[in-house]
């Protein structure tokens, strides 16, 4: 007899995340990312076309995994995401980040904080002082303790799924969930 692990969501969806779809959704898909790594590059248009497709069936939650040693950018990128849902916009920057992945630079964070209306100078001087660092330690730390090793890592309706992120697995994966 074999026994088999199952990953579960240590931390649950909170009021601290940020959350795209109804609290009432059947389905809760939290995505842990980073915001330079290519796979996660690839799951971004799979998890926006499960949005379309599941509308109000669907909660979507990201929270940020950055693997610095591997993406140099990942981690204040990540920032830069907690810095504009400060003020409202994260949505806005995560997707100006995974839709931009290859201009992660300082100088281009801080454009995108400006086309999204944000004061660049404060921004600056808030991506320099690492604001948000410890909200980006407190999503790592909570993947970390829920199994998570690498990007992209879904959770469906609080268990990880361990199969391949491409459109067709994931939607049979939530389908199984229900």
């Amino acid at each position: 007899m074999r026994t088999q692990w199952v990953a579960k969501l240590t931390v649950p969806v909170g009021e601290r995340d940020h959350i795209q779809g109804p609290a009432t959704a059947s389905i809760t898909l939290v995505e842990y990312g980073d915001y330079e790594c290519p796979y996660c590059g690839q799951a971004y248009p799979v998890v926006k076309e499960l949005q379309e497709r599941l509308r109000d069936r669907l909660r979507f939650v990201f929270r940020n995994f950055p693997l610095s040693t591997m993406h140099p950018h990942a981690e204040q990128a990540a920032e830069a995401a907690e810095m504009a849902g400060a003020h409202g916009k994260f949505w806005e920057m995560h997707d100006a980040l995974y839709e931009n992945q290859d201009a992660l630079d300082d100088e281009d964070l801080v454009e995108y904080a400006s086309a999204l209306g944000l004061d660049p100078s404060r921004f600056t001087t808030e991506l320099a002082k690492h604001t948000k660092a410890a909200r980006v330690r407190e999503d790592f730390m909570s993947g970390a303790r829920s199994g998570v090793n690498g990007t992209p890592t879904f959770f469906i309706n609080g268990v990880r799924h361990d199969d391949s992120f491409d459109l067709v697995t994931l939607l049979k994966a939530m389908e199984a969930a229900l």
